[in-house]
C-alpha cells in the first residue's frame, strides 16, 4: 500500500492555500466532486472551486427535479463575492433532487462543501476522475487557471 492510499485525502497547493481532495469520491475537470450513494451520485463543489468563488451567498436552480439533463446543460446559477456564474450539469443523467438546505442559506457550500454543502443528486452512468487524476489535472492547469476569471469554474480547460 502506498502512502497516498493510507491518507483520506490528497492536497493541492493554491499558493498560500491548500485544497483537500478526499479520496473517497470522484471528480470532474470542472471542479465538482461526485460520491456514489445507493444508486445515485451526490455532487458538490470541490475545495478548489469554493476557493476560486470565495464566499457563495446565493444559489438558484433553473430546472426542477426530477429532470433529465445533458452534459454541460445550464441548470442554475451561483452568486459569490467574486462573480455570478452559471452552473452546468457535470454529466448526462437525471437530477433526482437538490439540497434544499442550501436554497435558503447557501453558506453550507463555504463551510462544509464535502458534507452538508452538497448541491444535488443525479442518476448517471458517467465515469469520473479519481482523486489522483483530479490532482494531476489541477497540477496541469493551475498556471492557466490563475490567469482566468476566477468565477467561471464550469468552463472547459
Amino acid at each position: 500500500m502506498s502512502a497516498a492510499d493510507e491518507q483520506p485525502y490528497l492536497m493541492f497547493s493554491m499558493g498560500k492555500y491548500e485544497a483537500k481532495i478526499p479520496q473517497d469520491r470522484f471528480y470532474s475537470k470542472h471542479h465538482m466532486w461526485m460520491k456514489r450513494d445507493q444508486g445515485s451520485v451526490r455532487i458538490g463543489f470541490t475545495t478548489y472551486s469554493v476557493r476560486m468563488l470565495q464566499d457563495v451567498y446565493f444559489l438558484a436552480w433553473s430546472i426542477d427535479a426530477p429532470a433529465h439533463v445533458k452534459y454541460k446543460q445550464e441548470i442554475g446559477e451561483v452568486e459569490s463575492s467574486k462573480a455570478i456564474s452559471a452552473l452546468y450539469a457535470p454529466c448526462e443523467g437525471t437530477v433526482v433532487r437538490f439540497n434544499d438546505l442550501l436554497l435558503g442559506d447557501p453558506s453550507g457550500i463555504n463551510a462544509d462543501n464535502y458534507g452538508n454543502g452538497w448541491l444535488l443528486e443525479m442518476e448517471t452512468t458517467a465515469e469520473f476522475l479519481t482523486a489522483q487524476e483530479y490532482l494531476d489535472h489541477l497540477n496541469a492547469t493551475w498556471e492557466k487557471d490563475q490567469r482566468t476569471i476566477k468565477g467561471q469554474i464550469n468552463e472547459d480547460s
